[in-house]
């Protein structure tokens, strides 16, 4: 509606000072004809706006001109308490609601408060999905240290770590520069650069933290969404699927589908044909040698040939299971 759009106009020029008309049209989604229409129907209602012409210029409020909008509808509260589940805003159709009650609440700070405020979306990021896209998750302890890495993160200073990786009993200790801390599921996580290449630390696992007083050292250009996208793209991408060639008897080849076929990339001979001891060779594909065990079901019914990984993956199983059966049953 044209009037929530002047309003959003006059809470733009208020907190941000002289604006571009492009950038205007950009956050409203409306024609810089629209805007500057817009800007008419603010003056002619008394409103004292007016715009600049030429490479810095911009639509601006004369100084000192302030207006107390603090009311809101019951769709940007709404908005305001989803703000913890970053997406569900989107979900509920409240997207436009958010950008109004955010702008609202912005209009309303002392301007000293402003820097800090608009700060926490370049330090904090919410992902409420479970890794590998599986949905929302419960989460986990934040951890005793959240507080120490949360004040580094704002102070843009660097960190002393001692973390306790997973699978790992004996701690070891970082000297990283932060970008910030990203909610995954509920899960807080420490983004930073440790020598220059970015790491993820799960806050739960930080033993102890310590803000130094060097000045963080991050890349220049790069920020927390940046820096984020790069690490979730690593722990989400899926492993590389591993071409496998398995013989089987010929007289198990139908089982052998039945169970397997979701795995098998061409179509094998059919099971009929031929004598029942003749072999034949099915290609599949794994995610990872160690997934080639599951073929030890048909024990010397299929063997697999190829790769070699695979192969030895499967002589550590048989040789594990022969050592387990040779040992005397214990009452």
């Amino acid at each position: 509606m044209k009037a929530d759009r002047l309003l959003s106009i006059l809470l733009l020029l208020q907190t941000r000072g002289r604006v571009p008309a492009t950038e205007l049209a950009g956050r409203l989604e409306v024609s810089v004809r629209t805007i500057y229409r817009d800007v008419e129907s603010l003056s002619a209602a008394g409103v004292p706006v007016f715009t600049e012409r030429g490479r810095h210029g911009g639509i601006s409020l004369l100084p000192g001109y302030r207006t107390d909008v603090t009311g809101l509808t019951a769709d940007e509260a709404r908005a305001l308490f989803v703000l913890s589940a970053q997406g569900a805003h989107s979900d509920l159709g409240l997207d436009g609601a958010l950008g109004s009650a955010l702008r609202k609440v912005m209009a309303a700070l002392p301007a000293p408060h402003r820097p800090a405020a608009e700060r926490i979306t370049e330090r904090i990021l919410v992902d409420p999905a479970r890794w590998l896209q599986s949905g929302p998750a419960a989460g986990a302890a934040a951890g005793p240290e959240l507080g120490e890495l949360q004040y580094a993160v704002f102070a843009d200073r660097r960190l002393r770590l001692r973390y306790r990786h997973s699978g790992t009993p004996a701690p070891v200790e970082y000297t990283v520069d932060p970008y910030g801390l990203v909610s995954k599921a509920a899960v807080w996580y420490l983004v930073a650069d440790l020598h220059g290449e970015p790491r993820l630390f799960r806050a739960d696992r930080v033993l102890a933290a310590e803000t130094t007083d060097e000045a963080v050292r991050r890349r220049p250009g790069v920020g927390l969404g940046d820096a984020w996208a790069v690490l979730r793209e690593q722990v989400e991408r899926l492993p590389k699927e591993l071409p496998v060639r398995v013989r089987v008897r010929r007289g198990r080849l139908d089982m052998f589908v039945r169970i397997h076929g979701g795995r098998v990339t061409a179509p094998p001979p059919e099971a009929g044909a031929g004598p029942a001891e003749e072999w034949v060779e099915v290609a599949m594909v794994f995610p990872s040698p160690a997934a080639v065990r599951s073929l030890l079901a048909f024990g010397a019914d299929a063997e697999v040939l190829n790769p070699p990984a695979a192969r030895r993956e499967l002589a550590r199983a048989a040789a594990d299971a022969l050592r387990l059966y040779q040992e005397p049953v214990r009452d």
